[in-house]
């Protein structure tokens, strides 16, 4: 049985096809799988465990009844949905993981992580991350009313489509928005492992490298816009692969 990591389907009510796709896997290949994880933007907003949306409460059952039946699902906090919680984790049925994790793959340690946090070239994301991961913040965003919270996640959306279109103008996108390989190098050498998996890029790829006179693996997950996107890995074999 294959272990299978997705991430970025930023589900969303206005592509309603993708919400759908998601539950044809979760019906299908996932059934049958040894695990499933969830490298985090698995919706496009998140205000809070209390948050009304039809995609919340759709994934919440379809994950649930995976986990029932014996498939172990695991879920890492995005920057689209960094506020799920304990409540929704629970509704659900998922663990959540820290970011990064270590987990054990076919005998060997593998890094997870949602990747945001390797982009070190985008100070002005990096310092609306930090912001925004504090508990004093968190704790101050969830006591306010579900309509002005509501409102920030509209605002931010806005001004993230606002900062992508300044960047591109700028000629800038591809490298200020993907991750920066000294980081990827750090976290290699911080956690000694042989392969990082990440999304967030939304550039799918396996990427071979040497660090530290080591072979490593880089593979980057990729998001579900416009079909999905998995990887399996069983006895060793990474097979990237998209779903229509």
């Amino acid at each position: 049985m294959a272990t299978l990591f997705i991430s970025d389907l930023h589900l969303d009510p206005e592509r309603p096809d993708i919400t759908r796709l998601f539950g044809e896997f979760l019906d299908g290949e996932a059934r049958t799988a040894a695990a499933l994880y969830i490298l985090g933007d698995l919706f496009e907003a998140w205000v809070g465990d209390d948050d009304p949306s039809e995609a919340g409460a759709f994934v919440a059952t379809k994950l649930r009844a995976l986990s029932e039946r014996g498939v172990p699902v695991s879920f890492q906090r995005g920057n689209r949905d960094f506020l799920v919680g304990d409540g929704y984790a629970a509704r659900a049925g998922f663990a959540i993981l820290p970011d990064p994790a270590v987990v054990m793959l076919d005998g060997s340690a593998v890094l997870l992580s949602h990747g945001d946090q390797l982009c070190v070239d985008d100070a002005a994301y990096q310092a609306f991350r930090a912001q925004t991961r504090d508990p004093a913040w968190q704790a101050r965003f969830l006591s306010q009313p579900l309509p002005a919270r509501l409102a920030f996640a509209r605002q931010a959306r806005t001004a993230s489509q606002a900062r992508q279109g300044e960047l591109k103008r700028a000629g800038t996108m591809e490298t200020i928005t993907d991750v920066a390989p000294a980081a990827v190098e750090e976290l290699f050498t911080r956690y000694g492992v042989e392969t990082l998996i990440h999304g967030h890029t939304h550039r799918p790829a396996i990427h071979a490298l040497d660090v530290a006179g080591r072979a490593r693996r880089r593979i980057v997950l990729g998001d579900w816009y416009e079909q999905g996107s998995v990887l399996r890995v069983d006895n060793g074999r990474f097979e990237l692969d998209r779903l229509a």
